[in-house]
Parts: C-alpha cells; sequence; structure tokens
C-alpha cells in the first residue's frame, strides 16, 4: 500500500493563509505529521491556481520536500503550474489527475511520460459519471487506455481511479466503486495500479460515523485490490484499520471482522455478517456500515443507532 496523505488542501482556510503568507512553518508540520502518520505521499491540492500558479506550486514543492522525502502527489488544473512542480519532484511524482476528457489527457498524459510520473486517471467521461461498475470500466477500456498508448504512456504509470462518492445521496455507487476496482486490476499484466479518494465515501456527515465508513470501505477497497488510497493520515482509526489489514492482526474482535470482510471482497465471496457479535458497537459499527456502503441499508446520518 502506498497511503496519500490528504491534508494539504487548498479548499482549507488554514492551508490558503499559509500559502498567501508563504508559513513555511506550518506546511512543514503538516507535512511531516502526515508522514508520521503512515503517509508515504503527500497530496499537494493547490487548486486551479489562476495567478502566479507555476511560482507557488514551486514553492510548496520546495517547502514539503524540505522536510521530507516522500513522494509528492500534485493536484492542480493548471497544466503550467503542474509542470513547474513536476520540474521540481526529487522523487517520482503523482499527478491527480485526468479525466477521460481528451483536451484534459492531451495535456497530462504526455505530461506524464515526459517526467515519468504516475497519472490518476478517473473513469469519468465530460458527460458524466456512469453508476455501474462495467461502464465506468468501459471509460477505461475505451478512452484511457488507447490515449495512454497514444501519448507514450506506460500502463505501469497509470493509477485508475474508480470515483469514490459520498454514501449520503450516491448510495447506490458504493458496491460498484468496488466491483470495478476488481475488474479494472484484471486488465492488465502487471495488474493495473488503483487509487481513491477514500475520505469521500462519508463527505458531509456527522464526525461520530464518518470513521467507521471510513475504516469499513478501506477494507473492502483493500480486498478489491486498492493500492494507492489518499486518506486522512492523521486519522489514527484509519490507518489502524489499514495496519491490522495489511498485518492481518486478528488480535481483536474487529480486527477479525475487518480481516474477513477483505477476504470475502478478494474471494469474490459473501461476508457473512453473522459472525459478528452484535452486542459488541464495534463489531456492530462495521456491519452496519458495510450494509450501508453495499447498498442493503438506506443510510440516514444516525444509522449506527438504529
Amino acid at each position: 500500500m502506498l497511503p496519500i496523505g490528504e491534508s494539504i488542501h487548498i479548499i482549507k482556510k488554514t492551508i490558503r493563509e499559509a500559502l498567501a503568507n508563504r508559513d513555511k512553518d506550518f506546511i512543514q508540520d503538516l507535512a511531516k505529521r502526515q508522514v508520521e502518520g503512515g503517509a508515504k505521499a503527500v497530496d499537494l491540492n493547490m487548486g486551479p491556481m489562476k495567478k502566479r500558479g507555476a511560482e507557488t506550486m514551486e514553492w510548496m514543492v520546495d517547502t514539503v520536500q524540505e522536510v521530507t522525502d516522500a513522494r509528492l502527489s500534485l493536484d492542480t488544473s493548471n497544466a503550467e503550474a503542474m509542470e513547474a512542480g513536476l520540474a521540481k519532484c526529487k522523487q517520482r511524482a503523482i499527478i491527480n489527475s485526468t479525466n477521460a476528457d481528451p483536451e484534459r489527457m492531451k495535456v497530462l498524459m504526455p505530461m506524464a511520460a515526459k517526467y515519468n510520473a504516475d497519472l490518476i486517471c478517473l473513469t469519468l467521461r465530460r458527460t458524466g459519471l456512469p453508476v455501474e461498475a462495467e461502464q465506468r470500466v468501459e471509460i477505461a477500456t475505451d478512452d484511457i487506455m488507447p490515449a495512454a498508448m497514444e501519448y507514450g504512456l506506460p500502463f505501469e504509470n497509470i493509477l485508475f481511479d474508480p470515483l469514490v462518492l459520498t454514501v449520503d445521496g450516491t448510495q447506490d455507487h458504493g458496491p460498484h466503486v468496488v466491483r470495478a476496482a476488481k475488474i479494472l486490476k484484471q486488465l492488465n499484466d502487471p495488474p493495473f495500479k488503483l487509487a481513491c479518494g477514500l475520505s469521500n465515501v462519508s463527505n458531509g456527515h456527522p464526525e461520530e460515523t464518518r470513521y467507521v465508513l471510513n475504516c469499513t470501505y478501506l477494507a473492502m477497497l483493500m480486498g478489491a485490490g486498492m493500492d494507492c488510497p489518499i486518506v486522512d493520515t492523521l486519522d489514527s482509526n484509519v490507518m489502524e484499520t489499514m495496519r491490522i489489514v495489511e498485518e492481518r492482526d486478528d488480535s481483536t474482535p474487529a480486527g477479525k471482522l475487518y480481516i474477513a470482510l477483505h477476504d470475502a471482497i478478494a474471494e469474490d465471496e459473501e461476508f457473512d455478517t453473522s459472525m459478528a457479535d452484535m452486542n459488541d458497537p464495534a463489531q456492530s459499527n462495521i456491519v452496519k456500515a458495510y450494509k450501508i456502503l453495499e447498498d442493503r441499508m438506506l443510510y440516514a446520518h444516525d444509522f449506527l443507532r438504529l
């Protein structure tokens, strides 16, 4: 697994202020804490950066690289700023991201090839995001893979992202993302790598329910072959779930349940929820979250109390 830390994001007021003030200490502390929390790459989500984009991206890349050797994931819609950042990266970079828009692939795929960067490719067309797993895979096979061949981007540099969405309003997407991930892994030998924005699944949810949705979906996606989840590496619950599944630590009842869920997804088997002790809140929460994520129980903000 290569977890990518998500915390440096221009949508946050503190990040915008740090950029405006060129506050290196704030950015560097946040980058270091993410790496200490388990990030093997750090995402730098800079937004469109319409003014002084290249200069700002160069400053950000240099600032973070002063305190960590972790790989960097660069996220901006400004192509000039993207290339400026790539040119500064000391380690192999990740471009976050392109969709199947021909104009966007025309810019970013040659850039990824030039700098030997990984490119996150969203299974999304300009016409929208399909629900069905097979239609997401079709975007990969019919649009993205041919474009990669045209622009000289090796398949090994592609990170397919089947697009995690919040279960609040798009609950029906949940199981299709997992299925799409499994199919995408089978399209090539060696298998394609996968990325996703894990925290999207719980966007807009109460804090007391976010962690269980994130952790349960992480175990499911790991079973589907997820390689590079973009996650909050400062969230000890998420990182502990990742450790439990990777190390197969079944020393706790909840750990056993996460591993069983991972294995069921990996083996295309039904997850046996009867193994859970529903009187144990930790186990009960996992089962309820699983049913929400599989679209078998209608989502409500208070679903853990149902």
